[in-house]
């Protein structure tokens, strides 16, 4: 498990003391640390599920986790007083502030349900690995496909429940009866799962032609339409490898070039100290020149 470090690189100014903060927190070794703590914290609140466990060290496990949160809360305070209100622009940041702040709901009834959302801190893994906020990226690029995606599989589920509504809801409405139970058969079928034995074979024994329909709606929903979901994913995943891949490009030719604008300064600083050399020993070949018949008047 290893993490990436990237350059930093912020759009908003900062101050020098910011910066320092930043590169600060930014170092490998606090990185890595923060990553183990994550994990750490994971096994706590998986161990915090076991009465048993809860009963021998329930104190510690409770002191721990405080101890871990307390870490968490210093590194995002650290990081908002680095950032100011940037902080908040910045959806991952976001992210993070969001998680922390359920962790620190106080314990009641009404709030039980969010204090069982303290396992979210997990997910804070996503902003510390970069390849994993890689895959999340390429996710969220590719909700827009997955949209028309999704829009032709509703399309499909439709036709195919008002279709196998009017032909097998008077026999089997248990499977059939309704639009709202054609969707939830045909989901079962789409999904393959018991949909031989417990659906279609059923509906043949009446219907001796209804295969039909099942290795066609099979063939569109499960094969056709849930790999055009893969694809537009893989799709998204290319187009963000292949725009990283030009960032990356962008930065290795300005640094590049950067380089080639610090060599050629030092080449005419060099030249400058040798002209001015020679000018200086010009200078004095003039001062020790002597005139003839000035040392006569």
């Amino acid at each position: 498990m290893s993490t990436e470090t990237e350059t930093i690189q912020n759009p908003f100014p900062q101050a020098a003391w910011q910066l320092k903060i930043e590169h600060l927190l930014a170092k490998p070794f606090l990185q890595h640390g923060i990553v183990v703590l994550i994990f750490l914290n994971a096994i706590l609140l998986g161990m915090e599920t076991s009465p048993w466990i809860m009963s021998e060290i329930g104190e510690e496990l409770h002191l721990l986790d405080h101890v871990i949160l307390g870490i968490f809360i210093c590194e995002l305070s650290l990081l908002m007083l680095a950032r100011g209100l940037h902080f908040f622009k910045d959806p991952w940041c976001l992210f993070d502030f969001v998680v922390i702040a359920i962790a620190l709901i106080p314990a009641s009834e009404s709030l039980a349900v969010l204090r069982s959302l303290r396992v979210l801190r997990v997910l804070r893994l996503i902003n510390k690995v970069d390849s994993m906020r890689k895959v999340v990226r390429g996710l969220l690029g590719s909700l827009a496909s997955l949209g028309s995606v999704m829009g032709l599989m509703l399309i499909v589920f439709y036709v195919s429940a008002v279709v196998t509504t009017n032909l097998f809801g008077k026999e089997f409405p248990e499977f059939f009866g309704n639009l709202g139970s054609s969707f939830f058969t045909l989901f079962q079928v789409m999904t393959l799962e018991s949909w031989s034995d417990g659906i279609a074979r059923p509906v043949m024994e009446k219907f001796p032609n209804a295969w039909v329909f099942f290795i066609i709606f099979i063939m569109i929903a499960t094969f056709v339409v849930v790999n055009l979901f893969v694809a537009a994913i893989v799709d998204s995943f290319s187009a963000h490898s292949a725009a990283d891949k030009e960032e990356v490009k962008r930065i290795q030719d300005e640094a590049q070039r950067h380089l080639e604008e610090q060599r050629l300064l030092m080449q005419i600083n060099e030249e400058f100290h040798a002209i001015k050399q020679e000018l200086d020993e010009v200078k004095d070949m003039i001062k020790n020149l002597v005139i003839p018949g000035a040392t006569s008047k």
